[in-house]
C-alpha cells in the first residue's frame, strides 16, 4: 500500500468514528432537554478524538503545547454562547449564527496575537466566565419542544466534525501545536445545534442548550489544563485520559448537584 493511500484511509477512519461521537452525542441531547442536553454537549467528543488523533503523530510536548493555546480559545466559546444566546431570542438562525461565528472568529484571531501561559489561560477562562455565567442565567429554563429529525441532520452533523478532524490532522504537521489546539476547540457540537435545532424548534429553546453549558464548559476548561501538564509530565496518553476522567467527573459532579437541588424542591 502506498504511503498516500495509507494516509487517505487513515484519514477517513478517524474522520468517521469521530463524526459517530458527535452525532450520537448530539441526538442524546435533543432528547435529554436543555440541562442534560449541555453537559453532553460540553463533554470533549469532538476535541478529544482530534487530540488523540494529534498524539499518534506527534509527540507530548506537541500535545502540551497545543493545550496551552486551546485554553483561552475555550474562554472564546463562551462568548460565542453568549452572542447566539443574545441575538436567538429574536433574530433567524442565519443571523444568530453568524453572529455567534464572527464573535468567536475574531476574539480566536486575537487571542493567537497573546503568548499565553498557563497562568494566563487560566485568568483567561476565569474572567471570561465571571462574566458570562450571570448574563446567561435567564436563559436556561426553557421547555424543549418535541423534535422530528429530518433526512439531512445527521449527514449534516458528521460532515461538520469529519471537516473538523481532517482540517486539524492535515495541517498539524505544518501549521504547528499552536494553530492545531485552536482548530480543534472549535466548537463543532454548537455550531451544528444551532444549525439544526433553531429552524425547527425556535431560537429560546436552542438557546437554553448553550445557556446551560457555562458551567460544563468551565469544567473543559479544566481538563484542558490538566493535560497540558499531566502531558509535559506523564506523556499524552496519561495527559489525555486524566483530561478525559476530568472532565467526565465535572459534569457528573454538575448532575448529581442538579438533582440534589431538584429533590429538596
Amino acid at each position: 500500500m502506498s504511503p498516500d493511500l495509507a494516509f487517505i484511509l487513515t484519514l477517513a477512519l478517524r474522520m468517521a468514528v469521530t463524526a459517530a461521537f458527535v452525532v450520537s452525542a448530539s441526538v442524546i441531547t435533543e432528547r435529554a432537554g436543555p440541562v442534560i442536553g449541555a453537559l453532553v454537549a460540553t463533554l470533549p467528543i469532538s476535541a478529544g478524538p482530534s487530540y488523540v488523533f494529534l498524539a499518534l503523530d506527534h509527540d507530548a510536548a506537541f500535545i502540551a503545547e497545543g493545550a496551552l493555546a486551546s485554553l483561552p480559545i475555550n474562554a472564546v466559546t463562551i462568548f460565542l454562547a453568549l452572542t447566539y444566546v443574545l441575538l436567538a431570542q429574536r433574530r433567524s438562525a442565519l443571523v444568530s449564527f453568524a453572529g455567534a461565528i464572527v464573535v468567536w472568529i475574531a476574539l480566536a484571531t486575537l487571542s493567537r496575537t497573546v503568548h499565553w501561559s498557563l497562568a494566563g489561560g487560566v485568568v483567561a477562562n476565569a474572567i471570561a466566565f465571571a462574566i458570562c455565567l450571570p448574563l446567561l442565567r435567564r436563559f436556561r429554563q426553557v421547555k424543549m419542544p418535541l423534535i422530528t429529525r429530518r433526512w439531512y441532520d445527521i449527514p449534516l452533523r458528521a460532515s461538520l466534525v469529519a471537516t473538523l478532524v481532517a482540517t486539524v490532522v492535515t495541517l498539524s504537521g505544518w501549521v504547528g501545536p499552536s494553530v492545531s489546539g485552536t482548530i480543534a476547540l472549535f466548537p463543532v457540537v454548537f455550531t451544528s445545534m444551532m444549525l439544526i435545532l433553531h429552524p425547527r424548534i425556535g431560537g429560546p429553546a436552542t438557546a437554553a442548550v448553550l445557556a446551560n453549558s457555562g458551567w460544563g464548559l468551565i469544567g473543559l476548561g479544566i481538563a484542558i489544563a490538566v493535560l497540558h501538564v499531566a502531558a509535559l509530565r506523564f506523556g499524552s496518553v496519561v495527559g489525555l485520559s486524566l483530561a478525559l476522567a476530568t472532565c467526565v467527573s465535572w459534569n457528573l459532579g454538575l448532575w448529581w448537584n442538579g438533582r440534589r437541588k431538584l429533590v429538596r424542591v
